[in-house]
């Protein structure tokens, strides 16, 4: 297992729910959720090794939202 965080502008839970059929859809992807409380609103994603960091990253692109490897 593996585990990737990512600084967001995902910041309620509208945004979430925007995000949810994005991420759901990465195969690699076993758990993720966001930290809303965090002032960086960090996306914590857990899954298989190797999981494609650049992927999660266009993934969030395609639906409004930006992120970056922290």
């Amino acid at each position: 297992m593996e585990t990737l965080k990512f600084k967001t502008n995902i910041k309620c839970g509208g945004c979430i729910a925007a995000v949810t059929p994005h991420l759901n859809k990465l195969s690699d992807i076993e758990k993720w959720e966001v930290d809303t409380q965090n002032p960086d609103k960090i996306l914590t994603v857990e899954g298989t090794a190797g999981i494609d960091e650049q992927k999660v990253i266009d993934t969030l692109a395609k639906a409004g939202y930006k992120a970056e490897k922290v």
